[in-house]
């Protein structure tokens, strides 16, 4: 028979182990019982919530719980509709948190500058997002700009697009960003050529394109300075 968390010691309860000690000694199943809150009379919140983990398909951490559904959630007896919700908004409120929202005092000088900025929004995405990082002429961050959103394999995009907010604004500077949902932040063919043609627009209408910065997990690779290698090498 299985012991209601009331039955356990003050120490092995969730909610008081984690005012005697703190959050960081509680592991993922505590944590997440916290926020089940009850269970039901055959199961507790700790074992609900080790059944929530339990989903985890051979990913990393527990990044998993962005992508899965509510339907999903709902599946294991004793998760009902409300609770499926709430851990959803748990789940989107702590990859709000781990997303700069005050950036206007950020200075681009690196490509590592760009995935300090972006890689906590996007390193977990399983759909490709193209972003425009609008600067001024300090390489201040004045705006990011969600220009697309595709499948896990590439997005289609209007390269005019890309400078309308920079134009409207009067500004000359951009850098491109796009994510890799694959992890692997190595750039396609099609995303070279896609520079180029982003590249050869920028001149057009005198707005500077400073980078392509693709970022995989935690990792990126920069489309400009990976084209400088290739002419360095042709030389």
């Amino acid at each position: 028979m299985t012991l209601k968390i009331k039955e356990l010691p003050n120490s092995e309860r969730p909610y008081e182990k984690l005012k005697m000690y703190g959050e960081k000694y509680l592991s993922n199943a505590e944590l997440l019982s916290i926020i089940i809150k009850t269970g039901t009379k055959d199961e507790t919140a700790i074992s609900l919530a080790q059944k929530v983990l339990s989903l985890n398909e051979g990913e990393q951490g527990l990044k998993f719980l962005q992508d899965i559904s509510i339907e999903e959630l709902m599946k294991i007896k004793g998760i009902g509709e409300v609770k499926a919700i709430e851990l959803k908004a748990v789940c989107e409120f702590a990859k709000r948190m781990s997303t700069p929202f005050n950036f206007a005092n950020v200075t681009i000088i690196k490509p590592k500058d760009v995935l300090n900025l972006l890689k906590d929004e996007l390193k977990y995405e399983k759909r490709e997002i193209l972003k425009v990082i609008l600067l001024n002429t300090k390489n201040v961050v004045q705006k990011i700009v969600d220009i697309s959103i595709g499948n896990a394999s590439n997005i289609e995009v209007n390269v005019k697009y890309l400078f309308q907010d920079a134009i409207k604004m009067g500004l000359s500077k951009i850098i491109l960003v796009h994510n890799h949902p694959s992890g692997d932040p190595t750039p396609s063919i099609k995303d070279y050529i896609f520079t180029k043609k982003v590249i050869d627009a920028s001149k057009l209408l005198g707005i500077e394109l400073i980078d392509h910065i693709v970022i995989g997990l935690d990792n990126y690779q920069s489309i400009f300075l990976n084209l400088r290698k290739n002419e360095e090498s042709k030389e």
